[in-house]
């Protein structure tokens, strides 16, 4: 009995820790990291400023353990979105849409991914740690792009993976914010401009 309380406490405690980062992520999607403050992190978690103090010392901190958390959770989905066999032989639109339907799967289900990881505001010890992911990425396309066109030099290979991030990049914002049909719709259109982008240069 005397071994209950402390694992009850300590279950407790990781529950509210996992409110706080959760409240923080939606209010860093609606008002940006700067634009965020622990007073409106504690308010949206449901608990007083005093005892996110408990957990978190400051704003930085929070980001710092929500950065962790959602880095596992990327790097899963950049597993899955790269769990790629036969890239050689496979159809383009095939291809593209086994690696865009993971990445949106995430960026919907963290739409405060982009405006922590990604905000001018955040602290580079934060944001620091999301580049190496973020330039695997690039290589991995940069990969692909070689497998169906080994004739490319390596430049032209790398030019054209860092243009295909940028479009995924550029269409990512709007397709989280959009729902239903539309974020459908925007998804199709992403796949189309990915394929016809790189139809011509891969085949």
């Amino acid at each position: 009995m005397t071994e209950a309380r402390p694992v009850r406490r300590q279950a407790r405690g990781e529950r509210r820790i996992a409110e706080i980062l959760d409240a923080a992520l939606a209010l860093f999607a609606e008002a940006g990291y700067e634009g965020t403050s622990t007073n409106a992190i504690a308010a949206r978690a449901g608990i007083s400023p005093g005892s996110l103090y408990q957990y978190f010392p400051n704003k930085d901190a929070i980001a710092d353990a929500l950065s962790q958390r959602l880095l596992d959770e990327l790097r899963a989905a950049h597993a899955a979105a790269f769990d790629l066999t036969d890239v050689a032989g496979a159809p383009i639109a095939g291809l593209v849409s086994r690696v865009v339907d993971p990445l949106v799967a995430f960026n919907v289900a963290h739409p405060g991914a982009r405006a922590l990881l990604g905000d001018a505001a955040t602290p580079a010890a934060v944001t620091g740690r999301s580049r190496p992911l973020h330039a695997a990425v690039t290589d991995r396309v940069t990969a692909i792009v070689q497998a169906r066109a080994p004739h490319l030099p390596t430049p032209d290979a790398e030019r054209t993976a860092f243009v295909t991030v940028q479009i995924v990049a550029a269409l990512m914002g709007p397709i989280v914010a959009a729902s239903g049909p539309d974020r459908a719709a925007l998804v199709t259109e992403l796949k189309n401009a990915l394929t016809g982008y790189l139809t011509p240069l891969t085949e």
